[in-house]
């Protein structure tokens, strides 16, 4: 199970900590309705607040409809454009794969929401 943490670099000018650059992270991630159900993958740069827009059906569509609100799998990338192409790959997968990407690393199809928040 992976522990979000932000990512702080020196400042290049200064060397100093006080002076540390958050670096933004962005995320390929998987939601399911429940253990081997329906699907979404989606991309983010805010993790914790996507998923709660998508447990609270804030947004009409795929995952109001189908009440996808599990948090299953998620990768973080350094860049969006990084997130954005591992999501198109992911969704182009077939259905066996994503399972076994899930399975991989969350065995228990565990909601890994509260362990991110």
């Amino acid at each position: 199970m992976r522990v979000l943490k932000t990512k702080y670099c020196h400042s290049r000018e200064s060397g100093n900590p006080e002076e540390a650059l958050i670096m933004k992270n962005y995320y390929a991630y998987i939601l399911s309705s429940k253990r081997n159900g329906t699907l979404y993958t989606g991309v983010t740069s805010d993790i914790i607040k996507r998923v709660y827009e998508h447990k609270q059906n804030v947004v009409e569509g795929f995952t109001k409809k189908y009440s996808i609100h599990m948090l299953v799998w998620y990768e973080i990338h350094d860049s969006s454009e990084s997130a954005i192409n591992r999501e198109k790959q992911i969704k182009k997968w077939k259905r066996a794969w994503k399972l076994e990407l899930i399975e991989k690393e969350n065995p228990g199809w565990i909601d890994l929401y509260e362990s991110i928040c």
